[in-house]
């Protein structure tokens, strides 16, 4: 279960503490997932970002990141508005769920493999727990190794590749994209067009899911 006061790695609890110090309104802490825990779609991002997610406390919020992918989401029915400011902006998710690989801001958004490994345990839990027919995205190579991690399997076992679609041992599909960064959106590694049809496979999975 999710702890907001884990102080597990010490170089990012002592991070979040000098953020603190300089933001004094900033979320700095653990940030929650957004999202029905029964929902079918687990969208996974790499960690808080310092003036959006860890600002706000809701992932891909207040930063460049979120833009597209909360667009995405309500284009495609995922989401009741295209915007997500803050916490308290009456936003909704339906059938989707938000979470990052690591849940706290780590210093240049960069997370050490050891602390993806002592936060894994919170994503294990959240894919143990969801229902059958269930779509996970991952945002990125690190979020792709941290979905990897929480099912117990080798790193190589599935190659990440945007658009690659994979089967994990519970049955559930596991998608690939690069992340909505905005380096990558800039330099156009990642288009709109790009995440939008990865987007699109997602709901047609999970309506595949829903007739059978």
């Amino acid at each position: 279960m999710f702890n907001p006061a884990c102080r597990a790695c010490a170089r990012l609890a002592e991070y979040l503490d000098e953020v603190r110090a300089q933001h004094p309104l900033y979320h700095a802490a653990p940030v929650p997932p957004f999202g029905d825990a029964k929902a079918r779609l687990l969208i996974v991002g790499l960690a808080p970002g310092l003036h959006g997610a860890n600002r706000t406390g809701r992932p891909f919020t207040g930063d460049y990141a979120g833009i597209l992918l909360y667009a995405s989401l309500h284009r495609h029915g995922f989401g009741s508005r295209a915007e997500s400011i803050s916490m308290d902006d009456g936003l909704k998710l339906i059938d989707c769920r938000i979470t990052n690989a690591v849940k706290c801001l780590p210093p240049a958004n960069k997370p050490l493999p050891a602390e993806m490994r002592a936060c894994n345990p919170y994503l294990s839990a959240e894919l143990a727990g969801l229902p059958p027919g269930a779509v996970v995205l991952a945002l990125g190579q690190i979020a792709h190794r941290a979905v990897l991690l929480g099912c117990g399997l080798k790193q190589s076992a599935l190659p990440f590749v945007h658009g690659a679609e994979h089967v994990l041992p519970t049955g559930q599909r596991l998608i690939d994209s690069y992340h909505c960064s905005r380096y990558n959106t800039q330099t156009r590694r990642l288009t709109e067009a790009m995440f939008d049809a990865v987007m699109a496979r997602c709901r047609v999975l999970l309506d595949a899911a829903c007739s059978v």
